[in-house]
């Protein structure tokens, strides 16, 4: 069975005085505060995610 592709996203800037749309969506990735990796599984939904917020993260491709 093949591995299943993860993503590993880094919070570099604070989600304070943002949309409150997308603090909820650093809170659904599992960020909430500075400096803070969850490595999530690659699908559609969290890339979706990602892309909503992509200029207070740093992400990291992984296998």
């Amino acid at each position: 069975m093949a591995e299943k592709k993860t993503v590993r996203v880094t919070q570099i800037r604070s989600g304070v005085k943002r949309p409150k749309d997308q603090e909820a969506t650093l809170i659904g990735l599992g960020l909430n505060k500075l400096h803070r990796s969850r490595e999530l599984e690659d699908t559609a939904a969290v890339r979706g995610m990602i892309r909503k917020v992509r200029h207070l993260l740093r992400v990291d491709e992984q296998a």
